[in-house]
């Protein structure tokens, strides 16, 4: 797994996981990674710095250099209220214009991509290994930023 800083044609900065680079390029390439403020797909790695562990034979009392304090970064354990307005009204739509398939997320997906279900907008819920599996396939899948509801029949 891969932690890459992003930014979006409308300067959002975030951090997002991949499974690696190519998994990343693969994504972006095909429009699947979008902003987690604006839902925009013009998005491209930002300017990082690596996460180095120092040697093991450091002096102890060495103290780190403190870190600058980001400019434009979004704390996404805290959302700000715009934040979470543009989250709800996502989720609002994501649950007004697919079906929720819960836990069969992956294999619903296979099938609609194999061409053995109509091809809908759906949602649900995947393991990691099944979403791993579904985008080495091929299958278009994209993480939502909001755990699904769970409905009940």
């Amino acid at each position: 797994m891969i932690q890459y800083a992003l930014k979006c044609s409308q300067g959002h900065s975030f951090d997002s996981w991949f499974q690696s680079a190519a998994a990343f390029d693969k994504l972006a390439n095909t429009g699947l990674v979008t902003c987690a403020v604006c839902g925009c797909d013009q998005v491209e790695k930002a300017i990082m710095t690596p996460r180095v562990r120092p040697a093991r034979d450091t002096v102890a009392n060495t103290t780190p250099a403190p870190t600058p304090a980001p400019t434009d970064e979004i704390n996404m354990a805290k959302p700000s209220p715009e934040i979470q307005e543009v989250l709800s009204e996502l989720r609002r739509k994501v649950e007004e214009n697919s079906d929720y398939v819960g836990k069969d997320f992956a294999s619903e997906a296979r099938k609609i991509h194999l061409g053995d279900a109509p091809e809908r907008a759906i949602y649900g819920e995947a393991q990691p290994e099944e979403a791993q599996s579904l985008i080495e396939d091929g299958v278009p899948v994209a993480p939502l930023p909001f755990v699904p509801s769970r409905k009940t029949n």
